[in-house]
């Protein structure tokens, strides 16, 4: 049942393509998945051909790493799921973080990042490197952002549960790439979502509009000159997609719209061109990129690339007004517990087998790997300021999930391996032990290759590690 305001407004901006428009949102909805490139498997078979193994894919043509599935696959069921083989995404969603052009080792933000698949998609892209604010303003979608990057295996993000506003404060012109993937009217969701279509109304689209003004001119402050915007929403309403651009344009001369190669993207390029009609005019409105249900294996997305002039010299850094996080040494008598650890469970001396590097911070008994050059966070609401290492319990380590997901069986003395049709498998992610036979001491359980927790070995039965809030029985 579509809203009668909704059916009205698509008429008159579709014109004779209307009727193909409401034939799509009838139809069922493209399901897809995306490939993670971060989970390293060691000799194991590659990500994207294991998930092969496992389900009828065809390729998405705007990410490299994405996979429209059949129908009567269920990847969220599969155990390779929690081990964050892939993350469950709709197809159209995934066109916009390529837009970025993300390279490694560049400052990146998601400024409304919940529940975290364009974040998760931008750590692939950084491939360990540099760094990832990945920020929500809502608590509980915070929480389920920070759990969908600890379950990708993403180390050098940091999570954030800040106003636009606030983050705007503390980092003056200080990334490279900044998504806005904004709160919206949720129109390219009605065939998905039954609650977006229950909910929408044209005050909550004009609502949205003004939102999404003030969310995009926090996000121009914390821009550096030379780096790159990317504006999306999942919405039809003018109103939030050319509307918004070209009054951010108005208000920001200091912008330009770069043109989406949407032919490149293997997108039909005048079916799916933005509309100057529906903004303000301009020509170079045509350059943005909206989706069609009708048009492409996908539901409704809408996306511009902006930039902002001018560029930084060779070699400067950005600096963020808290500084530098300059954590604990690595020779710190704080952190004997975890080499003593590491040293037992990771095979060799500190200096030659932790795989990872960065700068170690310890929150109570807990300790994080922060990625290198992470910013002074004092004063911030930060539930994930890197990769999770563990926490210290008396005089002894007790590694975290969050850990075992970024490693590889390489990286590790023991390693459990199980095959994904083992009824271990069942019984680990239902928090029970099982029969093992090897040395004492903590393994990395896996599947197929791909870790996806702890358990630790003693009289020959394994000892279940697996996080209570994450079993399948509770």
């Amino acid at each position: 049942m579509l809203p009668e305001k909704f059916i009205e407004r698509m008429r008159e901006m579709l014109g004779g393509e209307y009727e193909a428009f409401f034939r799509s949102l009838g139809e069922d909805r493209q399901q897809a998945l995306r490939v993670n490139p971060l989970k390293r498997m060691g000799q194991e078979a590659r990500a994207e051909e294991l998930a092969a193994r496992y389900f009828d894919m065809t390729g998405v043509s705007w990410e490299k790493n994405g996979y429209y599935y059949a129908g009567t696959d269920q990847p969220g069921r599969h155990p390779c799921h929690e081990a964050g083989l892939y993350y469950i995404q709709e197809p159209s969603a995934m066109a916009v973080a390529p837009l970025l052009e993300v390279r490694p080792g560049e400052k990146v933000l998601d400024l409304c990042a919940a529940p975290g698949g364009k974040s998760t998609q931008l750590a692939g892209y950084l491939q360990g490197e540099g760094l990832l604010v990945s920020n929500e303003i809502h608590p509980a979608r915070a929480r389920i952002l920070s759990e969908n990057i600890e379950r990708m295996g993403v180390r050098n993000a940091c999570v954030t549960n800040e106003t636009p506003g606030r983050l705007a404060e503390i980092f003056v012109e200080y990334f490279d790439r900044i998504l806005v993937d904004a709160p919206c009217s949720g129109e390219g969701m009605f065939r998905k979502n039954e609650t977006a279509c229950s909910e929408w109304s044209p005050e909550n689209v004009e609502l949205c509009a003004g939102r999404q003004d003030e969310i995009l001119d926090c996000a121009a402050r914390m821009l550096r000159p030379g780096g790159r915007l990317v504006y999306s929403t999942c919405t039809f309403a003018p109103q939030e997609n050319e509307g918004s651009v070209g009054r951010f344009l108005g208000r920001h001369v200091e912008f330009c719209l770069l043109s989406i190669d949407k032919e490149r993207m293997g997108i039909p390029a005048k079916c799916c061109d933005g509309r100057p009609e529906w903004g303000n005019g301009d020509e170079v409105l045509r350059g943005t990129l909206r989706l069609w249900p009708h048009v492409i294996r996908g539901e409704g997305h809408f996306a511009a690339v902006l930039q902002k002039k001018g560029g930084l010299p060779e070699g400067y850094e950005t600096i963020a007004a808290g500084g530098l996080e300059r954590g604990i040494s690595e020779n710190s008598r704080d952190l004997a517990p975890w080499w003593e650890f590491w040293r037992e469970n990771g095979g060799g001396p500190k200096e030659n087998c932790f795989p990872f590097s960065g700068v170690f911070l310890r929150f109570g008994d807990n300790l994080y790997l922060a990625p290198e050059g992470m910013p002074g966070l004092k004063g911030m609401k930060v539930l994930r300021p890197g990769l999770h290492l563990g926490c210290f319990k008396k005089n002894r380590f007790e590694p975290s999930h969050a850990l075992a997901l970024a490693l590889s069986p390489a990286d590790v003395r023991y390693v459990c391996r199980l095959d994904a049709q083992d009824e271990r498998v069942t019984a680990y992610l239902n928090g029970q032990t099982y029969s093992w036979e090897g040395e004492k001491g903590w393994y990395l359980i896996t599947v197929d290759g791909c870790s996806i927790g702890w358990g630790k070995l003693a009289g020959g039965v394994m000892k279940n590690h697996y996080p209570r809030g994450l079993r399948r029985n509770g």
